[in-house]
């Protein structure tokens, strides 16, 4: 007999993520608006967010200040890393196959 636990997914808030990375929550609200880190508003509008967030928003921050990027191209950058790790982790998997 199989047992299932349901539990809730990890979720930080708005205030707990800002204290977390060290980063002001106005910023971290903006970091929302142009996609660099994901948030997802609840009904009463306040912002939620996965563990990652902190790890994300420590990886925006080093990209504006090691390289020097804007905002736009620091997306791009994330964007090109994440499919980075998607396409390392498919050689890793053929090469277990094969």
């Amino acid at each position: 007999m199989a047992e299932y636990l349901l539990a809730r997914p990890v979720r930080l808030s708005l205030d707990t993520v800002a204290a977390r990375s060290g980063l002001h929550p106005e910023l971290i609200r903006r970091f929302v608006a142009l996609s660099l880190v994901d948030g997802t508003a609840d009904a009463s509008g306040r912002l939620w967010f996965a563990p990652s967030a902190v790890d994300t928003l420590s990886r925006v921050q080093r990209l504006r200040a090691g390289l020097c990027l804007n905002y736009a191209a620091i997306g791009l950058v994330l964007d090109l890393l994440d499919r980075i790790d998607v396409l390392e982790a498919q050689v890793r998997s053929h090469r277990r196959w094969t």
